[in-house]
């Protein structure tokens, strides 16, 4: 066994918080780094210590590994949580963690390295029959023979980058016209988003669903899944709200890609939380997607579900302790949802936004979860990602955990930036979503550009408006303000109310 004592928190924001909680609870003395955009984050005070690691710039403080180890041995610390983002999937990373003989709270580099890598995923993998994706199974640089083989699989189709996430290096090509340029984009967007420009095709698989599965193996050979989110409300490949269990799987197909899940861990020798994500045809077919090395921005809808904390059944297994439960033990309670309060615009394409939180209050009551790292007053900084909040529900089914989410983004008071709230709030009003009948095109096919705008004065509501106006400038004009002897019965109520008269 490994008894953790002292654990450094390598992230910033909600997510740090959220991992300081859990090491609190399991009476484990923490450590907080921060840059100096993050003077004054909720994590910074909270933790038990905190260092600055460097300027505002990610790539200067958060992104230091050589920094955040000296930070580690400078105090004493015997493990490190990487969180989501930042180095949380860089093998590299936790390589230099384990040789200064220091703890990672994640799975082995090993692991990392190969699903970190899409082609080698799939290389991985086979040998457990695990449904794929028609496409290819290697990268390919050659225009000519990608044609041939987009010809072969049939348009649409997409070139993906094959160290790529979040949509980078993505590029959907419907017909061979377009083909060639597409190619080069990706490739060129690979490139410069992650140092490596190799790409592979894939079939477009046409109104698809995105379900994954969340898993979590210990060194000792056991691995189990959590059951699965469905992540499909999604704007730029990037998701927006997630619910857990998916609304269309039967306990058939959970069981199916709960196998499947935990074969894919056992194809890289799993350690810790990890995510397995699958595409989800019309017609229920399932293929692998990727796998996420880390924890999952949504992992409290899971936590919901199963009552477990996965941040402290993270630390547990780098600890070296066995799960202390099976997977008969594991079972669905109720269902919750998730939608990620951006500082973005809906109405503009979800641009980014920044500004201060001029107000700031989150709601509250039964079955309500707030993920944050914010509080009134503080600047949303325009260096990271622009997360808020996550906005957790639960109910004993989905409607309850719906009408939960509707009555506590009502509650939720923001104001001095955009944000999505009320994007969540057409969503989960929507037939498509409350049918359960939508797939990742929800944005494309129901969400237009001015679903969030006012709706139109009636014709009877313009002119009482109109009305109304003209009676409150008639009160501003002097011959209509009460004079020190006019009696009191003169002036109106609504006037005494509106100036403070008793």
């Amino acid at each position: 066994m490994k008894k953790i004592s002292k654990l450094l928190v390598a992230n910033r924001g909600e997510i740090a918080l959220r991992v300081l909680r859990s090491a609190k609870e399991m009476g484990i003395k923490t450590v907080a780094i921060y840059s100096e955009a993050d003077r004054n984050a909720l994590h910074v005070r909270y933790a038990d210590e905190a260092v600055c690691v460097g300027p505002p710039a990610s790539a200067q403080s958060y992104l230091r590994g050589d920094k955040i180890l000296e930070v580690c041995q400078q105090l004493g610390v015997d493990a490190i949580h990487p969180g989501y983002g930042f180095l949380s999937e860089n093998a590299g990373f936790a390589r230099m963690v384990k040789e200064a003989g220091l703890i990672f709270v994640g799975p082995s580099p090993e692991a990392m390295d190969i699903m970190g890598d899409k082609l080698s995923a799939k290389q991985a993998v086979k040998a457990y029959n695990i449904p794929l994706v028609p496409g290819t199974d290697e990268a390919i640089s050659d225009v000519n023979e990608a044609k041939q083989i987009a010809q072969q699989v049939g348009f649409p189709i997409l070139i993906k980058a094959s160290a790529g996430g979040g949509g980078k290096g993505m590029r959907l090509v419907h017909n061979l016209e377009e083909f060639e340029e597409q190619m080069q984009l990706a490739i060129n967007e690979a490139t410069s988003a992650f140092g490596d420009g190799a790409v592979f095709i894939e079939k477009f698989v046409t109104g698809p669903r995105h379900i994954e599965i969340q898993v979590l193996g210990d060194e000792h050979g056991n691995i189990v899944h959590l059951f699965e989110r469905e992540c499909s409300i999604q704007r730029r490949h990037q998701k927006v709200i997630e619910e857990a269990p998916s609304s269309v799987l039967t306990p058939e197909l959970r069981a199916a890609m709960g196998q499947c899940a935990v074969d894919v861990a056992r194809a890289c020798d799993y350690t810790g939380a990890g995510t397995v994500e699958f595409l989800l045809d019309e017609n229920k077919n399932f293929y692998f997607l990727e796998m996420n090395t880390r924890l999952q921005v949504e992992h409290p809808v899971t936590e919901q579900i199963t009552g477990l904390d996965l941040v402290k059944e993270q630390i547990k297994v780098a600890q070296g302790e066995p799960l202390s439960f099976r997977q008969d033990d594991l079972t669905i309670t109720g269902h919750a949802l998730e939608l990620r309060v951006y500082a973005e615009d809906p109405q503009n394409n979800f641009l980014p936004d920044i500004g201060t939180l001029t107000t700031y209050v989150r709601p509250q009551g039964p079955g309500v979860r707030v993920d944050d790292g914010f509080e009134q007053g503080m600047e949303i900084p325009i260096y990271y990602d622009p997360m808020i909040a996550k906005l957790v529900t639960f109910g004993k089914d989905r409607t309850e955990a719906i009408a939960r989410m509707l009555r506590a983004i009502e509650e939720y008071q923001i104001t001095g930036i955009e944000t999505t709230l009320a994007f969540g709030r057409y969503v989960l009003q929507h037939p498509a979503f409350v049918s359960g009948h939508f797939d990742t095109n929800f944005i494309r096919d129901h969400f237009p550009a001015d679903a969030l705008k006012p709706a139109p004065l009636s014709e009877e509501l313009a002119k009482l408006a109109a009305v109304l106006g003209a009676m409150l400038v008639s009160e501003k004009k002097p011959a209509a303000v009460a004079s020190a002897d006019t009696p009191a019965a003169a002036t109106s109520a609504w006037k005494r109310n509106r100036l403070g008269v008793r």
